[in-house]
């Protein structure tokens, strides 16, 4: 396939599934790579990659519901009705199957698609996540229960700036970390909480075994979860290989984002 020296202008578009209108963004032409962000973002997550993939791929990403530009709609949510909107919106793009990449909470959505709509995706790239939240073990508790606590004592944005220092903590990313908490500052708080719950209770671990489709976990150094944890799940995929980004934190796209471009550019290569 002959590769565009440009690509065309993304095009947006929405769609009504059970009761919430949600935004997506559509480029690039070829193969259909569906991009899922992080808790707190949207498609913004993003900036880094849609240009370079898109020069080989047909690029969807879209706001998951009370994120971004989709609607702040009323919970409760679950990871299970993030992973049904991801599959109306292919159905609504005319996409019978996509390369479905996520990264954190859009690594979760993205197992559970794959679980439950194992149709609909060609392969799977897991972005410093996994198939479960450690909620039951006293250190995950601890974390959501510190974020509801900050929220309801300072408010949502006062949460941007923790979190952010621990995404980008060298003194040279400060411009990522100032990008961060502006953004963050703009969500929703009933939207938030409704998803951090919804984290909470997220577990797909024992349902992993029969994903048979080709699957990348890309594992950064300095994630919140070891890359131990990542080769305990990896191994448990017939068809799964994982891949260290080296000097990276949590939010990888962002922070090494040419390396991550081309990692993801290989696997959907088949290399």
């Amino acid at each position: 396939m002959t590769i565009p020296d440009t690509v065309p202008p993304a095009t947006t578009g929405r769609l009504t599934v059970s009761g919430a209108t949600l935004h997506y963004e559509a480029t690039g032409v070829g193969e259909p790579v569906v991009l899922l962000h992080g808790l707190g973002s949207s498609t913004r997550d993003w900036e880094a990659q849609l240009a370079a993939l898109a020069r080989h791929h047909r690029v969807i990403a879209m706001d998951l519901r009370g994120h971004g530009r989709s609607d702040r709609a009323p919970g409760p949510y679950s990871i299970a009705g993030f992973a049904a909107d991801v599959a109306a919106l292919l159905t609504h793009l005319g996409i019978p199957s996509a390369h479905v990449c996520g990264i954190s909470l859009g690594g979760m959505v993205a197992f559970r698609l794959a679980v439950d709509f194992p149709e609909r995706v060609r392969t799977l790239a897991i972005i410093n996540s996994g198939p479960a939240f450690p909620g039951r073990t006293l250190r995950g508790r601890l974390t959501l229960l510190f974020r509801f606590a900050v929220i309801r004592l300072k408010g949502l944005p006062a949460l941007g700036p923790v979190i952010a220092n621990r995404l980008f903590p060298k003194p040279e990313q400060a411009p990522l970390r100032h990008t961060f908490t502006e953004r963050f500052a703009g969500n929703d708080r009933a939207s938030y909480e409704a998803t951090l719950r919804a984290i909470g209770g997220f577990d797909v671990s024992e349902r992993i075994g029969h994903i048979r489709c080709p699957v990348l976990v890309l594992a950064s150094e300095r994630d919140y979860t070891p890359v131990s944890a990542k080769e305990a799940y990896v191994s448990r995929m017939a068809n799964a290989r994982l891949v260290v980004i080296e000097d990276s934190g949590h939010a990888s796209p962002m922070d090494q984002p040419e390396r991550v471009n081309e990692v993801l550019l290989d696997f959907w290569r088949g290399r």
